[in-house]
């Protein structure tokens, strides 16, 4: 019983495209040396698999999008509602759906855009050039690029000495990474892990990104000020570790988690979302806070899949009551992985459920499909982040 309970803490450590990357990964690494022709075999041979669990998992013969779960038929109404087990004939059917509820592992997505919130300010309070911030940033992220070619359990990588007089701006974001800078032989400066090899694998393609929309967003601006220091650059109190459930997804790739997990190398997709689809985030267990903004990024391709009109909604009772939040039609995204910020319309409210209804999408004409690559929620109050889920840096 004690080591299953070992293994439980570990099943949610990471998500499934991180894996299946990292699989393909040491696949091509081990296949490196066939001949071509076996590896035009193995390559057919893995084609065949995918196609085949694609049928199974989508079957052509039975419309399983219109087929739903009864639900937990057991408990009070209120205790399956807590738990987005409600029945599919429930009078709310925005709240139903035959897609499994989600957590999602997202903390590490929250302690990175606070890290470069910390980072930003500095920079303010030292008067630093919007353009020198930008060269810091893209030195930094260079630094990191080299940390994800090392081995992922012994990272270690000598830099410039120079990086060491960014420390005090990069500190936090360090520590976001379970990464520390040491002195080695001959007075190197190595940048090298501070915990758990795992942190920072699950947060380094984060911090990639999110350093590279940083740049892209300092570059789009004249000065870097007082008033600066808000969405889009600003991105702290962001809600994390709740629950997810949407009105339908892609398997294995399109879950509704992955509108939460930070990456541009996911997406949530609806299958039947073109003229309507939902995405519902649950706040942990005990919670409520007043949602002051949101984020959503547009996904990797397919632009006729990008909502155009949706509705922000909250609830104060787990689900069983809704109050508009905000409201926004005839939006475009003009750009792959194109972040708009929106303000909610309606303030005051604590909420413990949020729900995002997307009516329709781009051109409903030309699919089916609706699709994203992330939402991030935020909130007025801060959110508490203990160091203990990361190894603390000495």
């Amino acid at each position: 019983m004690g080591k299953w309970l070992e293994v439980l803490s570990r099943r949610n450590i990471t998500t499934e495209p991180v894996v299946s990357a990292a699989v393909t990964k040491l696949t091509n690494e081990c296949r490196r040396n066939f001949t071509s022709l076996a590896l035009s075999v193995l390559q057919d041979r893995d084609n065949n698999e995918s196609e085949e669990l694609d049928r199974d998992l989508l079957s052509q013969d039975e419309d399983y999008s219109s087929v739903s779960l009864p639900g937990r038929q057991s408990g009070d109404k209120e205790w399956r509602l807590s738990r987005s087990e409600t029945a599919p004939d429930s009078n709310d059917s925005l709240s139903t759906s035959s897609c499994p509820t989600r957590t999602c592992i997202d903390k590490h997505v929250t302690r990175v855009h606070n890290a470069i919130a910390r980072l930003l300010s500095l920079c303010v309070e030292n008067s630093v050039p919007r353009y020198r911030v930008s060269e810091i940033s893209n030195i930094f992220r260079k630094m990191l690029v080299d940390v994800r070619s090392s081995s992922h359990k012994a990272r270690r990588v000598v830099v410039n000495p120079f990086i060491m007089l960014l420390f005090p701006y990069f500190d936090e974001l360090l520590r976001a990474l379970s990464l520390k800078f040491e002195i080695g032989g001959y007075g190197r400066v190595e940048v090298c892990l501070a915990g758990e090899p795992v942190f920072t694998s699950l947060s380094l393609p984060v911090v990639l990104d999110a350093l590279e929309d940083l740049i892209n967003s300092l570059n789009k601006i004249n000065s870097l000020d007082g008033d600066s220091l808000s969405l889009p650059l600003i991105k702290s109190n962001r809600i994390h570790s709740g629950m997810v459930v949407a009105s339908g997804e892609e398997l294995p790739f399109g879950i509704a988690t992955s509108a939460f997990d930070g990456l541009r190398a996911s997406k949530w997709e609806e299958p039947n979302g073109s003229k309507g689809g939902w995405i519902l985030y649950r706040l942990k267990d005990g919670m409520a806070c007043e949602l002051a903004a949101y984020e959503i990024t547009s996904a990797n391709d397919a632009p006729e899949r990008d909502p155009m009109d949706w509705v922000v909604e909250g609830s104060t009772d787990g689900g069983s009551n809704w109050y508009i939040l905000d409201k926004r039609a005839s939006q475009v995204f003009e750009d792959r992985f194109q972040c708009r910020s929106f303000e909610v319309q309606r303030q005051g409210l604590c909420c413990n459920v949020f729900r995002f209804r997307f009516l329709a999408v781009k051109d409903i004409q030309s699919t089916s499909r609706l699709q994203l690559c992330s939402i991030n929620l935020y909130t007025r109050g801060q959110l508490s982040l203990e160091l203990s889920d990361f190894e603390v840096i000495d």
